[in-house]
């Protein structure tokens, strides 16, 4: 999810990280600590237990006949637990957001931002749940276990190429909604923000050639979803240039993108394949030269969603760009994922679906890009995540997708 990193307070810049050792409290120099003490979240009941009458219900010996029925019937669970309405949040804290490894405690507040966010935005249960190992058998393992308490699983922060692996056993071992939300909630509002680019432009997705710097999670998930939007042509690069067939150095995935991507046989650095591209999407830190941008098609579009430093500044993109996304709240048009996973689980949970599909993410892209409507401006090619319009229209969307491609169970 789109987050802006504060550093804080050390030794070194005025402040004090040792409470412990009499240091003054990390509260008083930076609002965010004092927000964060105690966490950010708690469990509360749903059903009162003022009396023993209470307590026979919901505990023993009331509880036991709803355990005795879903034993006996098991599709019961989703109706007298939780389970439909609750989400993991699962994470090895090896790829947070502008702060990298950091390992799965230190991962935690960002965890539960996530399922504080899930509540708030689509009214989805979520737990924080950060596991200390990183193998991939171990922790695809470990969500299997941990599964059945569960309506649905979202990766978050989780480093590629393990990520890939990861998803794609778990969508093969489970029958609820796996969705590693760096990869395809950032697609998701990707292609929302890139339909009404287009539209604005009176151009279709087909008519464009867009560069995606970066070949991660969100990078490779963006280029396929908008390959199966139907864009005219995607390249990739990555640190070495674009990825591409010639390349001797690919991993799997990189392979596998190069032989679906880059139709018009691009190789080389990035900067060489911005010139006449119509699109330009960062997801991979780092800056891209001035003349890069300027040798871009005229009216093109500068999605540098990099936090919290943008690959093109704004004030650089809008020199030669007509529509400037970053994934930073303080400017216009940003790429933040709050807009796409919460409708997301909220429309699955809602039908009860066995997985997310590729058309049910294609389906809440478009229904966020139409939130925008008639408003639709140069500033506003994707709506704010405090729009109330927006889960609503993504769970509908969501929904009704997985009804018609076979995966809802009610």
């Amino acid at each position: 999810m789109a987050a802006e990193i504060v550093n804080p307070p050390t030794e070194s810049n005025g402040g004090s990280a040792d409470q412990e050792g009499g240091g003054e409290p990390l509260d008083s120099f930076d609002p965010a600590f004092a927000l964060h003490r105690g966490g950010k979240m708690a469990v509360q009941a749903t059903v009162p237990v003022r009396d023993k009458d209470d307590l026979s219900l919901a505990y023993t010996p009331g509880v036991a006949r709803v355990c005795t029925a879903i034993a006996e019937q098991p599709a019961l669970v989703h109706e007298y637990t939780w389970k439909s309405s609750v989400v993991a949040v699962v994470t090895d804290g090896t790829a947070v957001l502008g702060l990298g490894d950091i390992g799965p405690e230190a991962s935690l507040p960002v965890m539960e931002g996530k399922a504080i966010l899930f509540k708030q935005f689509g009214g989805v249960d979520a737990v924080p749940i950060a596991l200390d190992c990183t193998d991939v058998d171990e922790i695809v393992e470990t969500v299997v276990r941990l599964a059945p308490s569960f309506g649905g699983v979202n990766l978050e922060d989780i480093s590629a190429p393990r990520c890939f692996e990861i998803e794609r056993r778990l969508e093969e071992r489970l029958d609820i909604p796996v969705f590693h939300d760096d990869q395809h909630g950032t697609a998701v509002v990707t292609l929302a923000a890139l339909r009404n680019a287009a539209r604005l432009s009176g151009r279709e997705l087909g008519d464009l050639r867009a560069v995606i710097s970066g070949a991660g999670a969100a990078g490779v998930a963006i280029a396929k979803m908008l390959l199966g939007a139907g864009i005219g042509d995607v390249s990739v690069a990555d640190r070495k240039g674009v990825v591409s067939s010639d390349r001797d150095d690919l991993t799997p995935v990189k392979r596998e993108l190069a032989e679906i991507t880059n139709k018009s046989g691009l190789s080389g650095s990035l900067e060489a394949a911005l010139a006449g591209a119509d699109v330009f999407i960062g997801v991979s830190g780092g800056t891209v030269p001035e003349p890069a941008v300027a040798s871009m098609a005229e009216g093109a579009f500068v999605f540098a969603m990099a936090n919290p430093n943008p690959e093109v500044h704004p004030d650089v993109a809008h020199k030669y760009a007509a529509v400037v996304a970053t994934g930073r709240s303080d400017f216009p048009n940003q790429i933040n994922n709050v807009l796409a996973f919460p409708g997301i689980f909220a429309g699955a949970l809602q039908v009860r679906a066995s997985r997310i599909t590729e058309g049910m993410k294609i389906a809440a892209a478009e229904a966020l890009a139409s939130v925008v409507g008639d408003d639709l401006a140069p500033d506003y090619v994707i709506p704010s995540p405090f729009d109330e319009r927006v889960a609503p229209a993504v769970t509908a969307a969501v929904a009704a997708a997985a009804r018609a491609e076979g995966v809802a169970r009610r």
